[in-house]
């Protein structure tokens, strides 16, 4: 069954000439209790995209460990500094949006899109990151991340991410993005395979830091390890330069004075 007659069919037929078979339907009340719940609104429009970005898109994704030891020390200071000022606190999200704007500004292919055979390149730097709601994942993106401080980060951040889990997001507020970073540190896990937000070519995950024995010389030494997962369109981005792009990250993670230069 092919095209306009496999989507009468049931079945979903997407860019490109792909036809999927039809949703197995099963009558799960046969084998015991169900109840049955409709998706949100939120989750309905996100399935789609994720469905046709897992199927169109040939993505690989790259891991790597980051030592923030120093960076979580320097966060913590400046948290304390700023306690009575009651303006945001500084999140590790706002240091890995910094890092990951030089990223694209040295590497530009992650800060592209494909429009048919031709690559844009954007001259512009925003970031969009996940957050999780009570009716599913949406992803704010905050506008012009290379222009603003740490500081400025982590309040217009917190600010979106306090929108979307109260449902007022607007459609503005999450168009955009140049490059996303979905951070589940504050759930768990080591590393995962995040899908690409098309039309964006790759998007960072991030989980737990943990404490690990590294080996600097001379003995192992106790460092706070940050776990990345790097997932690019191989397309556009191939794995000597998805590499790259992640270890430089964790460079800049590690030594933060590299973000001034």
């Amino acid at each position: 069954v092919a095209g306009p007659a496999a989507a009468a069919a049931g079945g979903a037929s997407l860019g490109g000439g792909l036809d999927l078979l039809p949703w197995p339907k099963v009558d799960f009340a046969k084998f015991g209790e169900v109840e049955v719940k409709p998706l949100s609104r939120i989750k309905k429009i996100s399935g789609q995209n994720l469905s046709r970005n897992w199927v169109m898109i040939p993505a690989v994704t790259y891991h790597e460990d980051a030592d923030i030891t120093d960076i979580e020390a320097f966060r913590v200071l400046l948290n304390k500094e700023n306690e009575k000022g009651g303006g945001a606190k500084l999140t590790m999200l706002a240091f890995l949006m910094k890092a990951c704007v030089k990223g694209l500004q040295k590497f530009p292919e992650f800060n592209s899109s494909l429009d048919g055979d031709n690559l844009v390149l954007k001259k512009y730097f925003n970031i969009g990151f996940a957050a999780d709601t009570p009716n599913g994942l949406v992803v704010p993106v905050v506008k012009n991340v290379d222009k603003k401080s740490v500081f400025e980060l982590a309040q217009e951040s917190g600010e979106l991410a306090k929108q979307a889990r109260d449902g007022k997001l607007k459609p503005a507020d999450m168009s955009g993005a140049c490059f996303t970073i979905s951070s589940l540190g504050g759930i768990g896990g080591t590393y995962f395979a995040p899908i690409v937000n098309a039309p964006e070519v790759a998007i960072l995950g991030v989980n737990k830091s943990a404490m690990k024995p590294v080996w600097d010389g001379k003995a192992f030494v106790p460092r706070l390890v940050l776990p990345l997962s790097l997932t690019a369109d191989h397309r556009v981005i191939d794995g000597a330069l998805a590499t790259r792009f992640n270890v430089y990250i964790a460079q800049l993670l590690a030594d933060f004075r590299r973000v001034a230069l």
